[in-house]
């Protein structure tokens, strides 16, 4: 979000929240990743970015995947044997 949108279209945290009526906390925990996009904020995003809201969904998605993997990953492959194809 910060990265990729904020920062390159010269705006900041506290704009897009008065647009979006996101709380600005909320912003700032979600570029901190404390905090997940809900299908709220996905919504609002999307209308004052011109994106889908299923684009910042997919993000949140990707981003939860990773950390699942990161933390599970190791602990998952020992415990779960493949279906024999």
């Amino acid at each position: 979000l910060l990265e990729e949108f904020v920062r390159p279209m010269g705006l900041t945290l506290a704009e897009v929240s008065r647009a979006t009526a996101i709380p600005a906390s909320r912003l700032t925990e979600i570029t901190k990743c404390r905090r997940g996009i809900t299908a709220e904020t996905a919504l609002r995003l999307s209308k004052y970015f011109g994106t889908s809201a299923a684009f910042w969904v997919g993000l949140q998605s990707e981003h939860d995947l990773e950390e699942a993997q990161r933390e599970l990953g190791t602990r998952i492959d020992a415990e779960v044997t493949a279906l024999p194809s």
